[in-house]
């Protein structure tokens, strides 16, 4: 079996992007061969911008 190299992304967006982001990332990895890997999509209790302070939204 030949297997692809793997690399880890990380995306945050708000809720209304999410959708979109997904199936741009979908169309973008898919070879069509074993291992184009997985999109996990999961909520994200808090954000906090460390130099400012910022919370939530602000935060992204």
């Amino acid at each position: 079996m030949d297997f692809l190299p793997k690399i880890k992304i990380e995306i945050i967006v708000s809720d209304d992007l999410v959708a979109q982001v997904v199936e741009v990332v979908e169309k973008s990895a898919r070879t069509g061969r074993i291992g184009d890997g997985k999109i996990f999509v999961m909520n994200v209790e808090d954000v906090i911008r460390i130099r400012t302070g910022e919370r939530g939204p602000d935060a992204i």
